[in-house]
């Protein structure tokens, strides 16, 4: 038989192991600082999507995969994406998503210099396909995966057994039975309104005061109680007392206000205000404003009973307000009387009748207590505790047994339920959100505004952005034509012309000499009437990049050819494009390498030299590399060249290893014997620039290189030039060689935008997943994708 330890024996070993455990720690820590010992780095939040997934586009249900793991984690029963990896996802603090409209993939590449801070302030880029649905609507209702999390099943649990006298009570059918933050209990703009509460932009509240309110109070927010007195002048009702107490009932404001027009009625027996107490007050309406304004915190929250009708003798607008009226609500839009919650919750005797009239801190005080107590105890508890006293019922002995509730899986009403706050702020639009978390406006500019106002950043927050759909809605009648616009820009960034070529030169020639630069797209031979040129545009950008580098002035048959880019006005800027392209934080330890025949490579050195251009390391951005095996014939030699030309990730990663460690080779989609260039992604940019410089290493002859400028989330710059639509025939450069003054204005007004955004992702708490979608256009006969950003924001930026 094993024998327990006695406590005492225990206690001892405890105590020793502590006392050794405490020493060891001590002099461990010791041993560090006198070594110099710096403790590890924490690991920020980061997000990463895998090379073999960038190129795929993600639809709304898998960026909301992102959204819910984000949010909810493991520990939530979610999984991570099956698209990307959200590292260390428990220390993400909250998510914003800003929604921007009526820009599209090829319109970010387009305007790709002005949109500097959304380029450079996110990591992680990947094509959006534009969905048919509201996507606000979307993030907020797409329901999350069943969870075992037991803070959500004892809030499903509670509600399985409800009294029958409590089941359609009015005060549930509102707010619910879950016990919530007084946030839930604000009322909403639409309500205010609906009941004609001062709402400031609202018709007859034009001389109304505004309080200088945050746009979105939380559940920290504190409670003001208010109620006012009045009395009938030849104006009508008129203020003349007002009391204001905090949220510990201690009375900050007692003032008796005297009218401007002539009083014909004190109403004594209600206010308690007499001539006599208003003949010696100098008090104007103005100084109370300006008291109550100095007064108020940015995020205080005004209670009151019926306190529409306070707000109004003071001409007083304010965003954030309960009104107890409203909280202890009856059948068919009925009141209590503020006595009768007095007497029956708080059972204390107010306004009685040995008073003469009422006294406004009294009844602001149990105002606010009737508040904190709704908000302490919850709806169903309230309306338990106090049916029969207030409404008449009694609750039955017999209690249903309600099959137990389908839990709501709704996003948003998780996140609430997890008692974690979202917002909506943007254009007003049909979204699957209570409208108490909505905020409407026309401009971003007002959209950022609201944002930054608020006292506390909502845990999910979805922005919309819409003054760029707004603009092109209004400027551009046809928006398809523009689009075309955008696309013939972009596709003259892979178009060099070329020439001239000696007599006779075939189409098939001038294809067969291109190609070693990148695969070709289409090649067009324009015959004058003395020489023969070429149209050539290739799939890739760097393919139009080495053609410049490596075959201008390429000596064919004694002739001496000249390739350039097209000379239109949209050109102008293209080597800032390619430069910015080139040092986009995407592409940082990237590297383009085509595979020649190394008769081609031999004669491109050779006219290198012959014209005086020595293409090594020295020529920026491409690197020639020589071969040592002298010049071979293409005849006679079409099996061995083919095995030449073909591409491995093995073959590249040995050639390419020795530099540095080799991440991945990228070959294109559909590789075969034809495939001849491929993307490295080293480990890191110092490997990728050792690369660069090694034009005279024997390892890599025959490979022609230069810095990666595709997106590597593009599988070639062609998909953003191509459209369902058939332009075939058309002359394709006569739409976009000039620059519009409708251009520039759509130029300014995205350069406005960027700004926009670049405020937007600084005033983000850290450790926030941000995330920015253009939406793309969704149309059943030619849809233009759209994109999505990704990073979470850090202190560094």
């Amino acid at each position: 038989m094993k024998m327990e330890p006695s406590s005492a024996a225990t206690s001892c070993r405890e105590k020793r192991r502590n006392v050794s455990s405490t020493a060891h720690d001590t002099a461990k820590r010791l041993k560090s600082e006198q070594e110099g010992a710096v403790a590890p780095p924490l690991c920020p939040p980061r997000i990463s999507v895998p090379l073999d997934r960038l190129q795929q586009p993600i639809t709304l249900t898998e960026l909301t995969e992102l959204l819910h793991y984000a949010a909810l984690g493991k520990t939530g029963g979610i999984q991570q994406p099956s698209w990307c990896r959200l590292h260390h996802q428990r220390k993400v603090k909250g998510v914003n998503v800003v929604i921007v409209e009526g820009l599209t993939q090829s319109h970010f590449y387009k305007h790709y210099l002005t949109l500097r801070r959304l380029r450079t302030n996110y990591s992680s880029r990947i094509t959006f396909t534009p969905p048919s649905q509201n996507v606000a609507s979307g993030i907020f209702s797409n329901e999350v995966p069943k969870s075992d999390d037991p803070s959500l099943s004892k809030t499903h649990m509670d509600n399985s057994q409800i009294p029958k006298a409590v089941k359609f009570h009015p005060v549930i059918s509102k707010f619910g039975t879950r016990t919530r933050g007084l946030t839930a209990y604000l009322l909403s703009q639409e309500e205010m309104i609906q009941k004609n509460y001062p709402v400031k932009g609202m018709p007859g509240f034009e001389e109304f005061v505004c309080t200088d309110s945050v746009e979105c109070a939380t559940d920290s927010s504190p409670l003001y109680g208010l109620d006012c007195e009045m009395c009938l002048t030849e104006k009508g009702n008129e203020l003349t007392r007002v009391s204001l107490v905090d949220s510990d009932g201690n009375c900050v404001l007692d003032d008796l206000v005297k009218p401007e027009t002539r009083i014909l009625n004190y109403l004594t027996m209600f206010s308690g205000v007499t001539a006599a107490m208003l003949r010696p007050v100098t008090t104007t309406l103005r100084d109370v404003q300006a008291k109550l304004r100095a007064l108020l915190p940015r995020d205080a929250v005004l209670v009151g009973h019926s306190i529409n009708s306070d707000l109004g003798a003071l001409k007083l607008i304010h965003r954030h307000l309960i009104d107890t009226a409203l909280l202890y609500r009856k059948e068919f839009g009925q009141k209590f009387k503020l006595k009768i919650l007095a007497e029956n919750i708080l059972k204390r005797q107010i306004q009685t009748e040995e008073k003469k009239g009422h006294h406004p801190t009294e009844d602001a005080v149990a105002a606010l207590e009737l508040a904190q107590y709704f908000i302490k105890t919850g709806p169903r508890q309230v309306v338990e505790h106090h049916l029969e006293e207030l409404w008449g019922y009694t609750i039955e002995e017999e209690i249903i047994e309600l099959p137990a509730p389908t839990p709501s899986h709704r996003f948003a009403d998780i996140l609430q339920t997890l008692g974690r706050s979202v917002a909506f702020i943007g254009k007003r639009s049909d979204v699957a959100l209570d409208l108490s978390h909505q905020q409407w406006h026309n401009s971003d500019k007002e959209v950022l505004a609201s944002f930054r106002r608020r006292a506390e950043c909502p845990f999910l927050s979805v922005l919309r952005l819409s003054s760029l759909s707004d603009h092109l809605k209004r400027c551009v009648p046809h928006r398809e034509q523009q689009y075309q616009r955008v696309c013939a820009n972009l596709r003259d960034m892979c178009v060099v012309f070329a020439g001239p070529f000696p007599a006779g030169f075939s189409e098939k020639e001038a294809k067969r000499l291109f190609r070693r630069c990148g695969p070709v797209r289409k090649i067009k031979l324009l015959n004058t009437s003395v020489r023969v040129h070429a149209e050539v545009e290739f799939e890739l950008l760097e393919g139009a990049t080495l053609a410049l580098k490596t075959l201008n002035g390429l000596s064919l048959q004694g002739q001496s050819i000249k390739v350039q880019r097209p000379v239109y006005e949209s050109m102008l800027d293209v080597d800032l494009t390619l430069d910015a392209l080139a040092h986009d934080a995407l592409d940082t330890s990237h590297l383009y390498a085509v595979k020649s025949k190394p008769s081609v490579t031999e004669r491109i050195n050779n006219s290198a030299m012959i014209n005086g251009n020595t293409l090594d390391a020295k020529c920026p951005g491409a690197a020639c590399v020589k071969t040592a095996n002298g010049l071979h014939s293409a005849k006679g030699n079409d099996k061995r060249l083919q095995l030449e030309t073909e591409l491995s990730e093995e073959t590249l990663t040995e050639t390419f290893g020795h530099f540095g460690a080799v991440e991945r080779i990228l070959l294109p989609a559909k590789a075969g014997k034809h495939t001849r260039h491929a993307y490295i992604k080293f480990e890191s940019p110092e490997v990728k620039h050792a690369a660069l410089s090694s034009s005279d290493d024997p390892r890599t002859e025959d490979y022609v290189i230069c810095p990666s400028l595709t997106p590597p989330h593009l599988r070639s710059w062609a998909a953003l030039t191509t459209s369902t639509v058939d332009t075939e025939g058309e002359d394709e450069g006569s739409g976009h060689m000039h620059v519009s003054s409708q251009d520039q204005e759509i130029e300014l007004v995205v350069g406005k935008l960027d700004r926009c955004l670049g405020k937007l992702f600084r005033s983000l708490p850290e450790c926030t997943l941000s995330v920015v979608v253009l939406l793309g256009h969704d149309s059943a006969d030619d849809p233009h994708p759209g994109l999505c950003f990704m990073e979470i924001k850090s202190g560094s930026r």
